[in-house]
This record gives structure tokens, sequence and C-alpha cells, in this order.
């Protein structure tokens, strides 16, 4: 066996306020904290750092994502577990970017992904600059990527993870109430067609009039959910064996049946 454990970190976001989001976060973690000899990885909601003020980059941004790496390194040693994912809000001299990280149990910055598909609906295509490489690395034994919440409707660049040998899929999330029946079909939708265990970290509460819906999820390479929260901040961890995405891909052969040569014709 090959087992991994995630803490699913479904909290809400207050806007603009970097410190306070830092603090629940931190007090969430020691509230809810269970030890364990586990490989732990602790993943939050999209932009957890400051919310949806990306129309304001200069004020709210963190340069290189420096502050969020130094805390979150601080946690992660605190706790001895990877934070993954939690994207923030990173400025760079190319712009700013909607950043997912994953921060090692040492507290190192090992890792990180910004987000490939912008939403017009969240202004995300005005402010931010878009991403475009995907981010693969190793948590002990678990070959793992991350993306960020609309990525999820793009199944032919969360495929290329799979390809490219991925067991586990974290993808960090500010999915609004409406339309979060979307969110639990598309998360084991991911799964199933990728054969790969899917962790899917949803925000909780409002910001400017729209509500989130939560129910983040764990799901596995069938499609069965492991763990469901519901609308309010939670906690959970969750535990599995990261061996069963190579059973299920060896027993069904999916990716070795794939004809690629037939899709790229056809999706241009």
């Amino acid at each position: 066996m090959s087992l991994l454990r995630v803490g699913v970190a479904q909290t809400d976001v207050r806007l603009g306020d970097r410190e306070g989001n830092y603090r629940r976060t931190a007090e969430m973690l020691a509230d809810r904290w269970l030890p364990s000899e586990t490989e732990t990885a602790v993943v939050l909601p999209e932009i957890w750092d400051v919310g949806y003020v990306i129309d304001s980059p200069g004020t709210y941004g963190d340069t290189d994502a420096s502050q969020a790496a130094a805390f979150l390194g601080s946690l992660a040693r605190k706790h001895n577990c990877w934070f993954v994912g939690g994207s923030v809000l990173a400025v760079t001299d190319e712009g700013a970017f909607n950043r997912a990280m994953a921060v090692a149990p040492d507290g190192a910055y090992v890792a990180h992904y910004d987000k490939a598909h912008l939403i017009s609906l969240m202004d995300e295509d005005k402010y931010l600059v878009p991403g475009n490489k995907r981010s693969l690395f190793n948590i002990g034994g678990t070959r793992a990527a991350m993306a960020i919440c609309y990525d999820l409707r793009f199944c032919e660049w969360l495929r290329l993870y799979a390809t490219e040998g991925a067991q586990v899929l974290f993808i960090s999330a500010e999915w609004p109430k409406s339309r979060v029946d979307h969110w639990r079909v598309l998360l084991q939708a991911r799964a199933i067609e990728d054969m790969m265990y899917v962790v899917g970290c949803n925000r909780v509460g409002t910001s400017n009039g729209t509500e989130f819906g939560g129910h983040s999820m764990v799901v596995d390479p069938w499609g069965e959910i492991l763990y469901e929260g519901g609308d309010a901040e939670d906690f959970a961890f969750v535990e599995f064996d990261v061996e069963k995405t190579e059973k299920a891909r060896s027993f069904l052969q999916v990716l070795s049946a794939r004809r690629p040569e037939l899709y790229v014709e056809n999706l241009r």
C-alpha cells in the first residue's frame, strides 16, 4: 500500500484581509489537526489569501507569492505536512497571476501552477495573466498535479496530467453555489475519465453578492466519493491508497487505448 492523507480546509475568505485569512487558516489547523505517520497534504481554496480583489493587485497582490510561501512554510514545518493548492493573488514582473502553490513539510516552496483558463464572469481575463504550463511534483512516492477552479471544465487540459503520470489532482476553487451541481459532477467525471484521485477544495461564504458553494470533495479513480463537505466551514482528513490509481489504469487501460492522432485534427 502507498497511503496519502489529505486535509481539506473548506474555509470562508475575507475580501482583502490577508492577515485575517492567515489567522483563520492557522486557527483551523490548530483546532482540527490530528497527527499521523502518513504523508499528509492540506488543501486550501482558491485565492484564500485575499479573495477576489483581483482588480487591485497593486494593493492586495503578493509579490512572487513570497508572503504566502513564508506563512505556509511555517505551518508546514509546525504540522509536518504539505500544502497543495490554495491559490493566491501573485504579482510578478509579468503581471498578476492566480497562482496555486506546493509547499513541502520542511517549508520549501517546491512548485506552483498559474491558472490557465481565466473566467470572464469573474473578470479574470481583464486583470490576470493566464498561465501556460502544467505543474507536476512528488509528494513522497505520489505523483501530484494542481489546477484551479475553471480549469475543471477543460478535460483536454487535465487529461495531459494523467498521461504524464499524475495519480492525484488537487483543485482549489471559488465555485458559486448556483452551479455547485456542476462542480460535483465534473470532479467525479475528471476522476473517472483520467482514473486518478481528485481532491477539490471549494470555499464557502459570500463575497460581492456571490454565494460560494462548498461541497469540497475527494473522489477515487472509480468515481466513488470518499468525502463531501457541506456549505459551511469544515476541515476533514481523508486517507487513501494511491496504488488504486495504477490498478484502475491497468485494469481498464483507458490511457493506453487513446488515439491522440485523431483528436488533434478535430480539436483545432
